[in-house]
């Protein structure tokens, strides 16, 4: 992609609208070869922007989700003991190094990306890092820094193509400093309602104007509120789909909440957002 431009062009050729702020970041990473850490609130359409990224470059897709309690072993690679044991068993084995060899190497997703020997790097999404320990951050930091793996037995694998590297992150903690500097860095926002509208109208094409025009505007100002959980744009295209598969061509109350599952995650947040309904377009 030669500019921030081509950027939005390709992105939405796959049907994901980038403003310039994202699309200039994702131009530099590319460009720089530099990771790309978003953040934003849930629902924003980090992970989405990453899918959006390998559709538009027409490369592999690798994601690794990350959790609590997340390992070496199931991120980066890990031996395939079975297979050790057996060929021990079969009385293969002449020494120890001989089990340590790449036949008995399992890649993870970030092993895999590195390993990659397509045409074009993959693009590999590490997801919601922030939900990993901060152990696992300190794991990253070679391959951010270098593209490269480091299995002690066998020494260390460097990409011949660095992959594209998409990191995404709800701030449910603060990540190393470390980390951060290895990134590039966007801060995802809620679309504005025009933005949101032509998202939602290219997900529930089925939905009319003045039912997607409202929703959208009104999603907007509920996320003002004091909320758990502001609903994003996956809660909104479930509302749209809602109220569009009840025959709703414009947004009236009754509609509204009787469909408040679809955007309102708690019973505070229910009754919240029910009380934000224009009392005025009560049936």
């Amino acid at each position: 992609m030669k500019s921030p431009e081509e950027v939005v062009q390709r992105l939405d050729a796959v049907d994901y609208l980038a403003d310039e702020g994202l699309a200039m970041a994702v131009f530099l990473a590319l460009r720089l070869g530099k990771p790309l850490l978003l953040e934003g609130e849930p629902g924003v359409g980090k992970t989405a922007a990453a899918k959006a990224l390998a559709q538009a470059l027409d490369t592999p897709f690798i994601r690794l989700q990350c959790y609590e309690g997340l390992t070496a072993g199931e991120a980066l690679y890990e031996w395939n003991y079975q297979r050790q044991l057996l060929h021990i068993r079969l009385g293969q084995a002449t020494d120890d190094a001989s089990l340590f060899t790449e036949d008995f190497l399992l890649e993870r997703p970030i092993l895999r990306a590195v390993r990659h020997d397509g045409p074009t790097p993959p693009v590999l999404l590490i997801d919601e890092i922030d939900r990993a320990d901060d152990e696992f951050e300190a794991l990253l930091f070679e391959f951010l820094g270098e593209a490269a793996v480091t299995v002690p037995e066998l020494g260390t694998f460097a990409a011949t193509r660095p992959p594209v590297v998409v990191l995404t992150s709800n701030r449910s903690r603060d990540l190393h400093d470390a980390l951060r500097r290895r990134c590039l860095y966007h801060w995802i926002e809620f679309p504005q309602p025009v933005q949101a509208a032509a998202i939602v109208r290219r997900a529930v094409p089925a939905a009319s104007a003045p039912l997607i025009r409202d929703a959208t505007e009104f999603i907007g100002r509920v996320r003002g509120l004091d909320l758990d959980k502001a609903p994003g744009l996956a809660e909104t295209i479930d509302w749209v789909s809602a109220l569009a598969a009840l025959g709703a061509t414009e947004l009236v109350a009754g509609d509204t909440l009787r469909t408040l599952g679809t955007i309102a995650k708690t019973p505070d947040d229910r009754l919240t957002i029910a009380a934000a309904v224009p009392q005025e377009s009560h049936p």
